[in-house]
């Protein structure tokens, strides 16, 4: 049978032929890494069968032993009087695999050989048997980079999916953690882990996240930006909908607290839905601290994210439009430094956010060493320079670095680059109306989270629709034994845990 190959929607077949070794062959045609080698069963002259694999995807030591060896010893396959016969032992121990998968169609026995398993084909039947000998190269498990841990576990997720699940049931060893998985990409066959607790997240919840997952229609599942408009309400919102992390810890707490995980293959970070913002304000090590001092660091937290957002334009609102709202010795210091600036104080405070915002980026872009001295070199000579040309005043530096430096108190990074953009906006607003149009841009910010929803739980969720102890959670921390049920609008059912 001719092979042909279609490109329709990922749920029909890529593949019209049968599984043959020449089919075998064109749609490989051209991949120099796809090996072919004819085995004898038991060193027997007419039974012939063929092993394929992808070298770099398997591991080459494990399919010559626990492959190829056991298939040319002949006690272990001398009962074979068929092929089927040989089939049937094969699948009952004769190869050393504690995985074997029988493949019908070439869709799947291509799926397999693609996902680093070894390939049994034999000819006549039109079958083959698959064993899973992956390669375990890849970097290893290490200490997170960007959710730095003080008191807690310094394991961080991988690229490799089946490291990160072991991760998470390590902490949660326990049969209801179930773990659905699913492959997205037309091309990249990429596989989606879905991870929840069952009888703590809602049913229709996971319904909800696995039925968008299997309707995902893309090429390849590459980065976190390839699959976050398919698993949220509002894909053209500017507000983080997913919570990231790259702890397990924090992938396991908030399993416990009835949301759902996504762990995708090939990116070292988890995806936690519903991502409200009270999840994304929340730090892994809010539950290490005692609650004194949990609580105190949370509002601050909280108090930073303010600043960032409203401080610049709240200095320029005052500086340009209401002096009167600023002490009598602040004014006088203030007009003191811009006297011999030649540009107003909107127009010094945008060039100084965008350096700033230059300054981080490049900082990031720039290999770990040199991105460091770059940045924290570059912020003094910019600031120092400006001062010195009256560029800008001391007071709209400081007002820039205090903004700069709350906004890296925010948990989140998408969070925190929205924050950026946003203080951007108001600093225009204000330059433009004063404090009313800043009063007129929080407003509409505040309510177009409002208008944001995640899988029926609301943005802003406790803030705008709970009861006072579901607040006074997001913002105050108490004992860990005070702490009985579950948030409502999570969890599927809340259990009384005994003390």
């Amino acid at each position: 049978m001719e092979c042909e190959v279609s490109y329709h929607p990922k749920r029909e077949p890529a593949y019209h032929c049968g599984i043959s070794v020449e089919n075998l062959k064109k749609i490989f045609f051209g991949c120099e890494d796809f090996f072919l080698r004819e085995i004898k069963l038991g060193l027997e002259k007419n039974s012939l069968v063929f092993v394929c694999w992808i070298d770099g995807l398997v591991n080459e030591t494990d399919v010559s032993e626990d492959v190829v060896r056991p298939l040319t010893e002949a006690c272990r396959l001398a009962a074979a009087d068929s092929a089927r016969r040989a089939v049937r032992l094969i699948e009952q121990g004769a190869v050393w695999r504690g995985t074997v998968r029988r493949r019908e169609t070439m869709d799947d026995l291509a799926a397999d050989l693609t996902a680093g398993c070894a390939a049994l084909i034999f000819e006549g039947l039109g079958l083959a048997l698959t064993f899973e000998v992956k390669s375990q190269t890849g970097r290893p498990v290490q200490e997170a980079t960007i959710e730095k841990a003080v008191k807690g576990p310094r394991d961080a997720f991988c690229e490799t999916l089946r490291v990160n699940t072991a991760l998470v049931r390590r902490r949660l060893r326990t049969p209801k953690l179930k773990l659905l998985e699913q492959s997205a990409g037309r091309e990249s066959n990429t596989r989606i882990a879905l991870l929840y607790i069952e009888g703590i997240a809602k049913p229709s919840l996971v319904e909800a996240v696995q039925s968008r997952i299997q309707a995902m229609d893309l090429d390849a599942v590459l980065s976190a930006g390839d699959l976050e408009p398919y698993v949220t309400d509002h894909p053209r919102s500017p507000l983080p909908q997913t919570a990231h992390t790259e702890r397990p810890d924090k992938l396991a707490a908030a399993l416990l607290q009835g949301r759902v995980g996504i762990l995708v293959d090939g990116l070292p970070v988890g995806f936690l839905l519903p991502g409200t913002l009270g999840a994304l304000m929340r730090a892994p090590e809010d539950r290490a601290d005692v609650p004194l001092v949990a609580s105190g660091l949370t509002l601050l937290r909280w108090l930073a994210l303010l600043l960032s957002l409203t401080l610049p334009a709240l200095y320029v609102a005052a500086a340009v439009h209401h002096p009167e709202m600023l002490p009598t010795q602040l004014l006088v210091s203030m007009v003191e430094a811009e006297q011999e600036v030649p540009f107003g104080a909107a127009a010094v405070m945008l060039f100084l956010l965008i350096a700033f915002e230059l300054l981080q980026e490049a900082g990031l872009r720039l290999p770990a060493p040199v991105g460091q001295t770059v940045s924290i070199i570059g912020a003094l000579l910019v600031g120092e320079a400006a001062v010195s040309a009256r560029v800008a005043s001391p007071i709209a530096i400081i007002v820039v670095a205090l903004a700069g430096i709350a906004g890296y108190n925010v948990p989140n990074q998408e969070l925190a680059s929205l924050l950026r953009f946003a203080r951007l906006a108001l600093v225009i607003a204000s330059a433009l109306g004063g404090m009313f149009a800043l009063t007129a841009g929080c407003a509409m910010l505040v309510w177009y989270a409002c208008t944001i929803d995640c899988f029926g739980t609301a943005w802003l969720h406790p803030i705008v629709d709970a009861e006072r102890s579901p607040i006074f959670r997001v913002f105050l921390r108490k004992n860990q034994r005070d702490y009985k049920l579950r948030d409502e609008n999570v969890v599927w059912w809340n259990k009384r845990r005994q003390k």
